[in-house]
């Protein structure tokens, strides 16, 4: 796809989200366990259920389990279940509990972790539906058909929100090519988050809210941006989309 048309079309997606996924709880109560989600993007259960991590600034490992893949197949083998079992099946090893379908997993959430209200004020609307549709047909439904690829042996690590125009056209590519990955949430926690790494909605110099991963990161880097892309595999590390795309393609594609 046109890199302009690429950009066009996924600020789109997040314009008919209305921006949810964007807004992030100020603290960060991440769990001992591992948290994991099967996930397809541009599918609108586990479009809702993202929505939901980013609400309450959770990290999770994401399993993408796009049309055709492996991935799917083996989900579905595993769960014993067939074809009854489709994305997104969430699975908290601190619960020792696996659910699927947006309804029961934002349920789970909104028990164990914190109130999801955004996300959970959605669920049987028409409009949300609506909307779900036109995210994802503007997109082209990227992001739901596996491609030929080899798998790193070690997960990747994302550093993403879910309404990231940008972050967006990677886990597309990441769930196109079946690659297991960490998602690490940097929803924008205060004003002077807002608007990109480089006009932020503030006068003043940027300062993330202090002991958060958003002033972790931007200790570290100087900023705080995403996509941000690490490799454990290779000792990779890069900022902007298309950079991303253009390695994963190169390093994992076929």
């Amino acid at each position: 796809m046109n890199q302009l048309l690429n950009i066009t079309t996924s600020l789109l997606a997040s314009t008919y989200r209305c921006w949810h996924g964007t807004v992030a709880d100020k603290t960060t109560k991440q769990p001992n366990q591992t948290l994991v989600l099967f996930d397809q993007e541009n599918n609108a259960e586990c479009r809702q259920v993202r929505e939901a991590l980013t609400e309450l600034n959770l990290d999770i490992l994401i399993v993408p389990c796009p049309r055709g893949g492996k991935n799917l197949e083996a989900l579905k083998t595993k769960s014993g279940k067939g074809n009854d079992i489709q994305p997104p099946v969430f699975v908290d090893n601190n619960q020792s509990k696996a659910m699927q379908g947006a309804k029961s997993i934002l349920k789970h959430l909104n028990q164990h972790y914190g109130p999801v209200k955004a996300s959970t004020s959605l669920l049987g609307k028409v409009t949300n539906k609506v909307s779900s549709t036109l995210a994802s047909k503007v997109r082209f439904n990227s992001g739901t058909q596996a491609q030929p690829s080899h798998q790193p042996e070690l997960p990747l690590i994302l550093y993403s929100f879910e309404s990231s125009p940008f972050a967006r056209m990677v886990r597309e590519k990441l769930c196109e090519m079946e690659i297991t990955y960490i998602l690490i949430n940097l929803g924008k926690q205060q004003v002077s988050d807002m608007g990109p790494a480089t006009m932020r909605w503030s006068l003043k110099p940027y300062q993330p809210l202090p002991d958060t991963k958003r002033e972790a990161f931007f200790k570290q880097y100087g900023n705080v941006q995403v996509p941000f892309l690490m490799d454990p595999n290779t000792n990779q590390a890069m900022f902007e989309s298309a950079d991303i795309v253009a390695y994963l393609e190169k390093t994992y594609q076929g």
